[in-house]
């Protein structure tokens, strides 16, 4: 059994030791596994940016598509599993992924669509109270998203928007430092919105200690969880954040651009004051298809859908989505702790000065990835690493970042990876 308490080893030996204990290493036979042009596994650490194919998709597609071809438009309902209430299906395993209560949370869409939808609602900003706080270095579509919600509120970014930077000299924001601001600025910021785990550093934030300061200053808070779901615990309803979007591609596994998840505290259900942008499926299910000209919504957050949902992105979903449910998150993170911590032991050892990792010790503010700073340039090193079968990601303009995801990598893949990274640096 694996413990989250390991003094780590060097020694090849270790790792297998660690593969054998394992408890949930079968199912990395779920994935498909890219191949080195030898024949050879892939070291696969870019689960941060699109996660594996799970072998059960291709069965889970094929089935609507056969559904599909036999029977048209019977198939939204004759079939074993209609294609009406096929979002109904995730729902459930949605929430547990996400800390949520099944009338949370909705599958729909696409993250920043998403996000923008949820700020019609949650960014209400009027002369007094119209900024929005973001972290620094967030990412990029989200700051094009609440720059655009700000103008076209009437407001100017350079005014409106607050970024939180980490001190100088430090890659991490602190905490303590996002609550000062908030005090200090909290009477004119209307939205909060963070990423749960930043992209670029892999900081996982405090999510409920922010929410609970912002809520204290009068501001509503959401969170862009695309870093964050399938990849840290999260208790969403718990820590009362008032919405969280996130998208299904990165640890959820469930193919390139597929559809988005989002959460709407139950709080927020039955407030008939909240705006929001209206669609047929977010219309009462018992009256939908008598087609009135009155909007109805259904109670909770799905009752922010608007289009017909896209059968055949959600049978990808299905099928990750079971994996995750089998498994559980719990056991997910206890892995993740532990295989993080041991890629973390292995690049120390290397003792380089042209390598460090500014992603944060602490494993209650980070995930499975790992941001690794590199002195010079660190471009080549990235394509060496790369034609050595090593699968990561390089980010303007000094960072590569590797991902170990317990889901279906092992001790093993961290420790070539350390050996191959070792042997290149200069």
């Amino acid at each position: 059994m694996l413990t989250t308490h390991m003094n780590y080893k060097t020694d090849k030996s270790f790792a297998v030791e660690m593969d054998s204990k394992d408890p949930i290493s079968k199912y990395r036979e779920r994935f498909y596994i890219p191949k080195q042009k030898n024949g050879e596994d892939c070291i696969y650490f870019c689960g941060h940016s699109l996660g594996l194919q799970p072998k059960s998709v291709r069965s889970y597609i094929e089935q609507i598509l056969k559904d599909w071809g036999t029977l048209g438009v019977e198939g939204w309902f004759h079939v074993k599993n209609p294609w009406m209430i096929y979002d109904q299906i995730l729902i459930e395993q949605t929430a547990k992924l996400v800390g949520a209560k099944p009338i949370e949370v909705v599958v729909m869409n696409s993250l920043t669509v998403n996000l923008h939808l949820m700020m019609v609602p949650f960014y209400k900003p009027t002369p007094s109270r119209n900024k929005i706080l973001i972290e620094y270095h967030a990412f990029s579509s989200d700051q094009y998203a609440v720059k655009s919600q700000i103008q076209f509120h009437g407001f100017e970014p350079k005014m409106s928007l607050i970024e939180i930077h980490p001190r100088e000299g430090e890659d991490i924001i602190r905490t303590e430092d996002i609550e000062s601001l908030i005090e200090k600025e909290g009477d004119s910021i209307a939205l909060i919105m963070l990423g749960g785990v930043n992209y670029y550093t892999g900081q996982a934030f405090d999510m409920e200690r922010i929410t609970g300061i912002g809520h204290s200053k009068g501001c509503l808070v959401g969170f862009d969880l695309a870093h964050a779901a399938g990849n840290i615990l999260l208790k969403l309803h718990d820590w009362d954040i008032d919405f969280a979007v996130w998208c299904s591609y990165k640890y959820l596994n469930s193919g390139p651009g597929s559809i988005a998840g989002c959460f709407i505290h139950e709080k927020h259900s039955n407030n008939s004051e909240l705006p929001r942008f209206t669609g047929w499926w977010g219309h009462n299910k018992e009256t939908r298809f008598l087609m009135g000209p009155n909007f109805e919504p259904i109670e909770g957050a799905e009752g922010w859908q608007l289009s017909t949902p896209p059968i055949l992105q959600m049978a990808a979903l299905r099928a990750s989505m079971e994996i995750f449910d089998e498994v559980g998150m719990e056991r997910l993170k206890a892995k993740s702790d532990l295989l993080t911590g041991y890629l973390e032991f292995l690049i120390d050892e290397i003792k380089s000065e042209s390598i460090s990792i500014i992603t944060p010790w602490d494993i209650k503010r980070r995930g499975c990835q790992l941001s690794i700073r590199i002195q010079g340039n660190g471009k080549v090193l990235h394509n060496k690493l790369t034609s050595q079968g090593v699968i990561c990601d390089w980010r303007e303009p000094d960072v590569i970042r590797v991902a170990p995801v317990p889901l279906y990598n092992t001790f093993m893949d961290v420790y070539k990876f350390s050996e191959i990274l070792k042997a290149n640096i200069e």
